[in-house]
């Protein structure tokens, strides 16, 4: 069944995230002109700080998966029990401390977002980050209910209501837009639909897995060590909010909500990217904490890193080759001729996120052994130095600066530093899975040499054009990975589903003729 539900929830991740990419991208078009482009940035501008309140949680989320998974594999059920009441405490503590931190921005809104900013701006900006504070606040005590449905594998129901919940988005935000309660509208909506995701989430765990709670006896020595644990968890969410939010806020600064919104929707294009790598490798979260707790085997591990690796490698080289390609008219036809410089910006971010994004197993194998804390106090100073020359960089270039700055930020930190921490101090084998990724490359070449000599040939600004050359693009990608690239064991994926199809098919001929 864990297989079955590890299959599923893969499969789930990737219709979640076809699904929500598809929809987004016939969606934002109508939002953006609905909202217009000055108060779709204040709306991210105000989102970009607001999100920092998510640092509240200090990593324990993925502190009660590894523990779980430990008392689990020991059949201590009563450890579990009181692991469940104790972190229903602290995130429920943490919940109102988000509050209380909140109405602290809403005083001080004026301070925070400066001179840019119009008083009528201000003004929606206090509601905005009001509505927004009350969403995160209720998602701290859920975290408890969505981290026990993930470290008991139950991705089939999880991820099914992520899908529910991209397909109702819309059809909820628009009719607000349309009644002409802007920015304002879309928040209270969204925040409605995901207070009734979480009630889902409790009530599934009461019902289906049978969760309980022991609000006594907490071990003080447990809590100390996930302290410790979660500190550097705390650190690695630190700097992801620098590197992914703090460009906005440093945008809205100096140049107004017209460059954040500008640089918000590479963004947006830049987070499609980040989900994609994710949405296989976080299935594998409960496994490689097992996997650990029970062997710590590194040649296991390194196995199952590089076969994971290389699934995303062939996955996000066909979606950054396709951006380089068609991005700027796609850009272009989809948001309109404000949003130009939006295509410089997300090929800066996605190009040199490729290389962390095969390789965030790997956060989940240092976590999972408690190694983590070299990468966190990395990262950490690599971002302290991000914020540092972005600055400079957002006053000379606008959003383009901003994006450099984090490119800089992650070639320095999470591609050169961290190759030489996986090899050498967490036991993977980074020469054997560098091998096995550029056995992939030379399938490249031939969807290179097609894409160049559309771009060159095609009126790509042409819809029809554009989505004619991309589907070819995409077929002609897939016959060179499929002839040039994958390997007996990744061919076997995409087969399998496909014998089990005709199998079906098959039974299901064969009951009509015997009914006959």
């Amino acid at each position: 069944m864990k297989i079955n539900q590890l299959k599923a929830g893969a499969a789930l991740s990737y219709v979640y995230l076809g699904l929500g990419t598809v929809i987004s991208i016939a969606y934002t078009p109508f939002m953006l002109r609905l909202l217009g482009q000055s108060e779709y940035g204040l709306y991210n501008l105000v989102a970009s700080v607001v999100s920092y309140l998510g640092l509240l949680n200090f990593g324990f989320g993925h502190a009660y998966i590894r523990y779980f998974s430990k008392y689990k594999t020991a059949k201590a059920t009563s450890e579990i029990a009181r692991l469940n009441g104790m972190f229903l405490i602290l995130f429920s503590v943490i919940g109102l401390v988000a509050i209380i931190a909140g109405m602290v921005l809403i005083a001080f809104t004026e301070t925070i977002f400066g001179a840019e900013l119009s008083a009528r701006e201000l003004s929606r900006a206090k509601i905005l980050m009001a509505i927004m504070v009350v969403n995160i606040a209720f998602t701290f005590p859920g975290l408890v209910f969505n981290s026990h449905i993930t470290a008991n594998e139950r991705f089939v129901f999880q991820k099914s209501l992520q899908v529910i919940r991209v397909i109702a988005n819309p059809f909820l935000v628009l009719p607000v837009l349309v009644m002409g309660y802007g920015s304002v509208g879309m928040v209270v909506m969204i925040t409605l639909l995901n207070l009734s995701v979480e009630v889902s989430h409790v009530v599934f765990c009461f019902r289906k897995l049978n969760m309980r709670f022991v609000f006594r006896d907490f071990d003080i020595s447990l809590m100390r060590e996930m302290a410790v644990f979660s500190s550097f968890i705390f650190m690695n969410l630190v700097v992801n909010q620098i590197n992914w939010n703090v460009d906005r806020f440093i945008l809205g600064r100096f140049h107004g909500t017209i460059a954040v919104a500008t640089y918000s929707l590479a963004a947006q294009l830049n987070t499609y990217y980040l989900s994609v790598s994710t949405a296989i490798s976080n299935v594998f979260i409960p496994r490689v904490n097992q996997m650990v707790s029970a062997q710590n085997d590194n040649r296991a591990l390194t196995s199952l890193f590089t076969r994971v690796g290389r699934l995303q490698f062939i996955v996000l080289s066909l979606i950054f080759s396709g951006l380089i390609f068609f991005g700027r008219s796609f850009i272009h036809i989809w948001a309109g001729p404000g949003y130009a410089e939006s295509y410089i910006i997300v090929l800066i971010l996605v190009i040199p996120v490729t290389i962390p994004l095969i390789q965030n197993l790997g956060i989940e194998i240092q976590r999972a052994k408690n190694m983590h804390k070299f990468r966190s106090w990395v990262y950490l100073f690599i971002a302290i130095g991000n914020i540092g020359i972005t600055i400079p960089l957002v006053k000379a270039f606008g959003g383009t600066g901003a994006a450099l700055g984090t490119a800089i930020a992650l070639i320095i930190g999470n591609i050169m530093i961290m190759n030489w921490y996986y090899h050498y101090r967490v036991g993977l084998n980074m020469l054997y899975f560098w091998k096995q990724i550029s056995g992939i490359l030379p399938a490249l070449i031939l969807p290179f040499i097609s894409g160049i000599v559309l771009f060159l040939t095609v009126d790509l600004n042409n819809v029809l054009l554009l989505i004619v050359s991309g589907l070819g693009y995409a077929g002609v990608f897939a016959l060179s990975v499929w002839m040039w690239g994958m390997n007996d064991y990744e061919k076997e994926l995409v087969i399998r589903p496909v014998r089990s199809v005709q199998s079906k098919i098959g039974l299901f001929r064969n009951d009509s003729g015997n009914n006959k």
